[in-house]
Protein backbone atom coordinates (compact mmCIF):
# COMPACT_ATOMS: atom_id res chain seq x y z
CA UNK A 1 0.00 0.00 0.00
CA UNK A 2 1.29 3.63 -1.06
CA UNK A 3 0.51 4.64 2.60
CA UNK A 4 2.87 2.28 4.25
CA UNK A 5 5.35 3.19 1.31
CA UNK A 6 5.53 6.85 2.14
CA UNK A 7 5.10 6.56 6.23
CA UNK A 8 8.85 4.42 5.83
CA UNK A 9 9.84 7.29 3.69
CA UNK A 10 9.12 9.49 6.03
CA UNK A 11 10.61 7.55 8.61
CA UNK A 12 13.87 7.72 7.28
CA UNK A 13 13.64 10.83 5.99
CA UNK A 14 12.83 11.99 9.29
CA UNK A 15 15.66 9.83 11.39
CA UNK A 16 18.42 10.59 8.20
CA UNK A 17 18.09 14.14 8.81
CA UNK A 18 18.28 13.72 12.49
CA UNK A 19 21.58 12.27 12.14
CA UNK A 20 23.19 15.23 10.66
CA UNK A 21 24.31 17.85 13.41
CA UNK A 22 23.68 20.68 10.65
CA UNK A 23 23.21 21.04 7.07
CA UNK A 24 24.98 23.77 4.85
CA UNK A 25 21.70 25.50 4.85
CA UNK A 26 21.93 25.96 8.49
CA UNK A 27 25.35 28.06 8.26
CA UNK A 28 23.45 30.43 6.16
CA UNK A 29 22.45 33.52 8.78
CA UNK A 30 20.98 36.20 6.59
CA UNK A 31 18.69 36.21 3.69
CA UNK A 32 20.22 35.60 -0.04
CA UNK A 33 19.82 39.18 -1.61
CA UNK A 34 18.07 39.41 -4.87
CA UNK A 35 14.50 39.63 -6.30
CA UNK A 36 12.32 36.92 -4.61
CA UNK A 37 12.60 33.55 -5.86
CA UNK A 38 11.92 30.46 -4.74
CA UNK A 39 13.74 27.35 -6.74
CA UNK A 40 12.87 23.79 -6.90
CA UNK A 41 10.39 22.02 -5.38
CA UNK A 42 8.74 22.40 -1.62
CA UNK A 43 10.84 19.58 -0.34
CA UNK A 44 13.97 20.30 -2.32
CA UNK A 45 15.04 23.57 -2.78
CA UNK A 46 15.99 27.10 -1.75
CA UNK A 47 15.11 30.58 -2.26
CA UNK A 48 16.21 34.11 -3.08
CA UNK A 49 15.16 37.36 -1.25
CA UNK A 50 13.38 35.22 1.96
CA UNK A 51 12.31 38.08 4.45
CA UNK A 52 11.60 37.10 8.12
CA UNK A 53 8.61 37.17 9.62
CA UNK A 54 8.50 39.94 12.35
CA UNK A 55 8.58 38.43 15.71
CA UNK A 56 6.33 41.19 17.20
CA UNK A 57 3.04 41.41 16.06
CA UNK A 58 -0.90 41.84 17.52
CA UNK A 59 -2.53 38.88 16.11
CA UNK A 60 0.40 35.92 16.19
CA UNK A 61 3.55 34.82 18.41
CA UNK A 62 6.59 33.10 16.75
CA UNK A 63 7.82 29.95 18.93
CA UNK A 64 11.34 28.68 18.76
CA UNK A 65 13.14 31.63 17.58
CA UNK A 66 16.05 30.54 18.83
CA UNK A 67 15.88 28.22 15.76
CA UNK A 68 15.91 30.87 13.07
CA UNK A 69 13.19 29.42 11.06
CA UNK A 70 10.95 32.38 10.69
CA UNK A 71 11.85 33.03 6.88
CA UNK A 72 9.68 32.89 3.96
CA UNK A 73 8.30 34.30 0.68
CA UNK A 74 6.83 37.88 1.26
CA UNK A 75 3.40 36.06 -0.20
CA UNK A 76 3.65 33.75 3.21
CA UNK A 77 4.52 36.58 5.15
CA UNK A 78 1.24 38.22 4.34
CA UNK A 79 -0.84 35.11 4.56
CA UNK A 80 0.32 34.63 7.99
CA UNK A 81 -0.71 38.42 8.72
CA UNK A 82 -3.87 38.55 7.55
CA UNK A 83 -5.01 34.75 8.82
CA UNK A 84 -4.12 35.61 12.35
CA UNK A 85 -5.93 38.97 11.89
CA UNK A 86 -9.07 37.16 10.38
CA UNK A 87 -8.48 34.39 13.43
CA UNK A 88 -8.26 37.16 16.19
CA UNK A 89 -11.44 38.76 14.70
CA UNK A 90 -13.36 35.39 14.81
CA UNK A 91 -12.02 33.83 18.27
CA UNK A 92 -9.53 36.29 20.09
CA UNK A 93 -6.95 33.82 20.43
CA UNK A 94 -3.29 34.51 19.08
CA UNK A 95 -2.24 32.13 16.51
CA UNK A 96 1.07 30.49 17.25
CA UNK A 97 3.61 30.18 14.14
CA UNK A 98 6.05 27.26 14.47
CA UNK A 99 8.60 26.54 11.68
CA UNK A 100 8.44 28.33 8.62
CA UNK A 101 11.69 28.54 6.41
CA UNK A 102 15.86 28.92 7.29
CA UNK A 103 17.08 32.75 5.95
CA UNK A 104 18.25 30.70 2.23
CA UNK A 105 15.74 27.50 2.71
CA UNK A 106 16.61 24.29 2.19
CA UNK A 107 16.90 21.30 4.13
CA UNK A 108 16.54 21.66 8.12
CA UNK A 109 18.98 19.02 9.94
CA UNK A 110 15.91 17.61 11.61
CA UNK A 111 11.87 17.47 11.37
CA UNK A 112 11.25 18.34 8.00
CA UNK A 113 11.21 17.11 4.59
CA UNK A 114 9.75 19.82 3.04
CA UNK A 115 9.53 23.47 4.07
CA UNK A 116 12.56 24.61 1.60
CA UNK A 117 11.57 27.21 -0.92
CA UNK A 118 9.92 29.31 1.81
CA UNK A 119 6.37 28.61 0.95
CA UNK A 120 4.99 26.52 4.24
CA UNK A 121 4.50 27.47 7.66
CA UNK A 122 3.18 25.05 10.61
CA UNK A 123 0.42 26.57 12.55
CA UNK A 124 -0.01 25.30 15.92
CA UNK A 125 -4.14 24.18 16.27
CA UNK A 126 -4.72 25.70 19.55
CA UNK A 127 -5.60 29.64 20.29
CA UNK A 128 -4.38 30.94 23.78
CA UNK A 129 -6.56 34.08 25.19
CA UNK A 130 -3.43 35.12 27.16
CA UNK A 131 -0.15 36.14 25.49
CA UNK A 132 2.90 33.67 25.98
CA UNK A 133 5.42 34.42 28.39
CA UNK A 134 9.19 34.04 25.67
CA UNK A 135 9.61 31.06 28.10
CA UNK A 136 6.47 29.18 26.89
CA UNK A 137 7.65 30.46 23.35
CA UNK A 138 11.41 28.93 23.63
CA UNK A 139 10.12 25.45 25.11
CA UNK A 140 5.99 25.29 23.46
CA UNK A 141 3.78 22.66 24.78
CA UNK A 142 1.88 21.36 21.61
CA UNK A 143 -1.65 19.99 22.89
CA UNK A 144 -1.92 16.08 21.38
CA UNK A 145 -5.04 15.76 19.74
CA UNK A 146 -5.55 12.49 18.67
CA UNK A 147 -5.59 9.23 20.87
CA UNK A 148 -3.58 7.17 21.49
CA UNK A 149 -4.94 4.70 19.31
CA UNK A 150 -4.71 6.84 16.12
CA UNK A 151 -8.28 6.69 15.97
CA UNK A 152 -9.95 9.84 16.52
CA UNK A 153 -9.75 13.54 18.38
CA UNK A 154 -9.49 13.99 21.73
CA UNK A 155 -12.97 15.10 22.56
CA UNK A 156 -12.04 17.04 25.20
CA UNK A 157 -9.05 19.10 23.41
CA UNK A 158 -11.43 19.82 20.29
CA UNK A 159 -12.87 23.01 19.85
CA UNK A 160 -14.47 24.47 16.97
CA UNK A 161 -12.08 26.95 16.84
CA UNK A 162 -10.04 24.36 14.99
CA UNK A 163 -12.20 24.01 12.48
CA UNK A 164 -12.16 27.50 11.76
CA UNK A 165 -8.65 28.09 11.91
CA UNK A 166 -8.45 24.63 9.40
CA UNK A 167 -11.44 26.38 6.96
CA UNK A 168 -10.15 30.03 7.10
CA UNK A 169 -6.72 28.79 6.00
CA UNK A 170 -8.59 26.35 3.29
CA UNK A 171 -10.64 29.26 1.67
CA UNK A 172 -7.33 31.14 1.15
CA UNK A 173 -6.96 31.22 -2.66
CA UNK A 174 -3.18 31.25 -2.24
CA UNK A 175 -3.10 27.87 -0.22
CA UNK A 176 -2.50 24.85 -1.97
CA UNK A 177 -3.21 22.30 0.22
CA UNK A 178 -2.70 22.02 4.76
CA UNK A 179 -1.79 18.64 6.11
CA UNK A 180 -2.95 17.25 9.37
CA UNK A 181 -3.58 14.11 10.90
CA UNK A 182 -6.06 11.20 9.67
CA UNK A 183 -7.61 11.82 13.09
CA UNK A 184 -8.09 15.53 12.46
CA UNK A 185 -9.22 15.42 8.61
CA UNK A 186 -12.00 12.85 10.04
CA UNK A 187 -13.01 15.35 12.81
CA UNK A 188 -13.01 18.10 10.07
CA UNK A 189 -15.20 15.71 7.62
CA UNK A 190 -17.79 15.23 10.60
CA UNK A 191 -18.08 19.16 11.66
CA UNK A 192 -18.15 20.61 8.12
CA UNK A 193 -21.75 19.70 7.05
CA UNK A 194 -22.59 20.75 4.02
CA UNK A 195 -20.22 23.01 2.48
CA UNK A 196 -17.44 20.98 2.15
CA UNK A 197 -15.44 21.95 -0.72
CA UNK A 198 -12.88 23.70 1.43
CA UNK A 199 -11.87 20.00 2.37
CA UNK A 200 -10.56 19.25 -1.14
CA UNK A 201 -7.21 20.90 -0.10
CA UNK A 202 -7.24 19.65 3.56
CA UNK A 203 -4.75 16.22 3.34
CA UNK A 204 -4.36 13.70 5.77
CA UNK A 205 -1.01 12.96 6.58
CA UNK A 206 1.63 11.06 9.42
CA UNK A 207 2.18 13.20 12.58
CA UNK A 208 0.53 16.43 12.80
CA UNK A 209 -0.95 15.69 15.79
CA UNK A 210 -1.16 19.23 17.05
CA UNK A 211 -0.68 21.41 14.28
CA UNK A 212 -1.47 22.08 10.57
CA UNK A 213 1.28 22.54 7.61
CA UNK A 214 0.35 25.30 5.10
CA UNK A 215 1.78 24.90 2.05
CA UNK A 216 1.17 28.33 -0.76
CA UNK A 217 0.94 28.00 -4.65
CA UNK A 218 4.33 28.70 -6.10
CA UNK A 219 3.73 32.49 -6.95
CA UNK A 220 2.39 33.09 -10.43
CA UNK A 221 4.63 32.74 -14.01
CA UNK A 222 7.82 31.94 -11.46
CA UNK A 223 9.12 29.37 -13.84
CA UNK A 224 11.36 27.98 -11.26
CA UNK A 225 8.96 27.15 -8.57
CA UNK A 226 8.04 23.21 -8.70
CA UNK A 227 4.13 22.98 -8.37
CA UNK A 228 2.42 19.69 -6.61
CA UNK A 229 -0.23 18.03 -8.46
CA UNK A 230 -3.51 19.38 -7.30
CA UNK A 231 -5.34 17.51 -4.71
CA UNK A 232 -7.78 14.71 -5.76
CA UNK A 233 -11.47 16.35 -6.56
CA UNK A 234 -14.02 15.39 -3.61
CA UNK A 235 -13.84 16.33 -0.12
CA UNK A 236 -11.51 13.66 0.59
CA UNK A 237 -13.63 11.69 3.45
CA UNK A 238 -14.44 8.98 1.96
CA UNK A 239 -12.30 5.45 0.91
CA UNK A 240 -9.29 7.87 0.87
CA UNK A 241 -9.68 9.09 4.10
CA UNK A 242 -10.52 5.37 5.90
CA UNK A 243 -7.43 3.65 4.36
CA UNK A 244 -5.14 5.87 6.72
CA UNK A 245 -6.58 3.85 9.71
CA UNK A 246 -5.79 0.38 8.56
CA UNK A 247 -2.91 -1.71 9.78
CA UNK A 248 -0.37 -2.29 7.35
CA UNK A 249 -0.29 -5.20 5.04
CA UNK A 250 1.74 -7.85 5.50
CA UNK A 251 5.30 -8.43 3.86
CA UNK A 252 5.21 -4.68 2.89
CA UNK A 253 8.77 -3.03 3.08
CA UNK A 254 9.32 0.54 2.70
CA UNK A 255 11.84 1.16 0.04
CA UNK A 256 14.53 4.04 1.59
CA UNK A 257 14.64 6.34 -1.49
CA UNK A 258 17.52 7.79 -2.71
CA UNK A 259 18.65 11.38 -1.74
CA UNK A 260 17.05 14.10 -4.09
CA UNK A 261 19.70 16.12 -6.58
CA UNK A 262 19.67 19.68 -5.14
CA UNK A 263 18.59 22.13 -7.93
CA UNK A 264 21.45 23.44 -10.30
CA UNK A 265 20.87 26.84 -9.07
CA UNK A 266 20.45 25.78 -5.65
CA UNK A 267 24.06 24.29 -5.89
CA UNK A 268 25.35 26.94 -6.87
CA UNK A 269 23.54 28.99 -3.92
CA UNK A 270 25.50 27.00 -1.74
CA UNK A 271 28.90 27.17 -3.29
CA UNK A 272 29.11 30.79 -3.51
CA UNK A 273 27.73 31.48 -0.06
CA UNK A 274 30.07 28.60 1.97
CA UNK A 275 33.26 29.80 0.42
Amino acid sequence: MMKQWMAGSALFIASACAAVAQTPWQKIQQPIAGPVQPIGSYANGCIIGAQALPLEAQHYQVMRQDQHRYFGHPLLIQFIQRFSQDIAQQTSGTVLIGDMGMPAGGRFSSGHASHQIGLDVDIWLQLPRQRWTPQQLLHPQPLDLVTADDKSVVSRLWSRDIDTMVRQAAEDPQVARIFVNPAIKQQLCLDAGSDRQWLQKVRPWFAHRAHMHVRLHCPANDTQCVEQAPPPAGDGCGAELQSWFEPPKPGVHPVKPKPPVLPANCQALLDKHLL
